[in-house]
């Protein structure tokens, strides 16, 4: 059965670094491609051209027609700029080893990175390119085929379908940010108070670490010892004397024999363990302190007074003590903020603006009385300067 491992990269040079080292380990050319954000459809069946616009019938076929999900999600990722990566291995080990291979060059994760889409960037976007943040491992099969896509500890590229390897995915992420809006109800206008929240997570990254080599060294080494030797030696004397009885054996065949004998060294080599090397991990643990902003929205309350506590004061002021009501003034108060209120005199001033007021408080009059212009003009005035803030 043919297995198809997926990796979604957020730059160019890592996947070119993991394409390179995928065909250096053995994987046939053919089988390795690499899409380009934004390429026409026209590449798709070639190696290593962009998937491009074609990036939904692509993966539809390989996570199978029932799989919107995950076509949305690979969808997205190349709209949005990242490059994906994919091999096709004949077996589950040969996958897995191309997985190990990709792990190596920081895949991202694009469960967690598809989550990130759905609730922050693409708040108004079409419901169909919502995707919610699945978990590390999906099973899918398409036509004969396993899907597989890498994860890693680090930053890993969502998860290995169809085969037991499994990456982890960040465990914190910031939540989304918002800006305030305002919506109009029937009720008013609601303005509303956001608050961020800092969630923190934790991930294992590679930080170094030891390699134990175990090699073969031969040393020279000389010791003495010391080695005997037997040889026979034979001296002839010369001798002038009678022959005595001992010696009858003398016209007697007789044949002796002497054997010479030496020492040689003899070397022998016997192993023995004089050293272990005990290799571990030593685990422990720190506590860091994590330190950010968070933004919230304040929303500030201030109680203002009536228009008509404005106009009273006025009155009080300009016209108490000359005796009269407010009552007979209010008019012209009310008057006063009704044309400040005229988009026929924005921008303009009291003095542009006096002879006009004047003539449209005289028409207001129909009794034919002589114009009270002049007894209500400086309460006109303060209801025009309550809403231009002219004076």
């Amino acid at each position: 059965m043919q297995h198809t491992l997926i990796a979604v990269f957020d730059n160019r040079t890592d996947a070119e670094k993991a394409m390179n080292e995928l065909l250096s380990s053995g994987y046939p050319r053919s089988e390795v491609k690499l899409s380009e954000a934004n390429a026409s459809a026209d590449d798709l069946d070639r190696p290593n051209q962009g998937i491009g616009s074609s990036i939904s019938d692509w993966i539809r076929d390989i996570f199978g027609a029932s799989s919107n999900e995950d076509t949305q999600k690979y969808s997205e990722a190349v709209t949005r700029g990242h490059h994906v990566l994919t091999v096709e291995a004949a077996n589950e080990p040969e996958v897995e080893r191309a997985a190990d291979i990709v792990e190596r060059f920081g895949p991202v994760d694009i469960d967690e990175r598809a989550a990130q889409w759905t609730v922050g960037a693409d708040i108004g976007r079409d419901e169909s390119m919502r995707m919610s943040g699945a978990g590390a491992m999906q099973q899918s099969a398409a036509q004969s085929q396993q899907s597989s896509t890498v994860g890693s500890g680090s930053s890993s590229g969502a998860s290995l379908q169809g085969s037991s390897m499994q990456g982890s995915a960040m465990q914190g992420d910031l939540s989304s940010q918002q800006g305030s809006q305002q919506r109009a109800t029937s009720a008013g206008t609601a303005i509303p108070v956001v608050e961020e929240q800092l969630k923190i997570g934790k991930r294992e990254v590679q930080r170094g670490g030891m390699r134990i080599v175990s090699r073969v060294v031969e040393t020279p080494v000389s010791e003495s010892i010391g080695l005997r030797e037997e040889h026979v030696s034979i001296e002839r004397h010369k001798v002038d004397k009678p022959l005595g009885s001992e010696d009858s054996a003398a016209f007697k065949e007789q044949e002796i024999t002497l054997r010479e004998t030496a020492e040689e060294a003899v070397v022998e080599k016997t192993a023995r363990v004089v050293e272990e090397v005990v290799i571990g991990k030593q685990v422990t643990e720190r506590e860091q302190q994590i330190s950010d902003t968070v933004r919230r929205t304040e929303v500030e309350v201030e109680q203002l007074g009536s228009d008509d506590d404005y106009y009273r004061k006025h009155w009080q002021g300009k016209y108490g003590a000359s005796g009269g009501s407010y009552e007979e003034y209010a008019p012209a108060y009310i008057y006063g903020a009704e044309m400040g209120r005229d988009e026929s005199y924005r921008g303009r001033s009291w003095n542009d603006v006096e002879s006009d007021l004047r003539s449209g408080w005289d028409a207001r009059d129909t009794s034919g009385r002589p114009s009270t212009w002049e007894k209500f003009k400086e309460a006109v005035r303060n209801g025009w300067d309550r809403i231009t803030g002219d004076r």
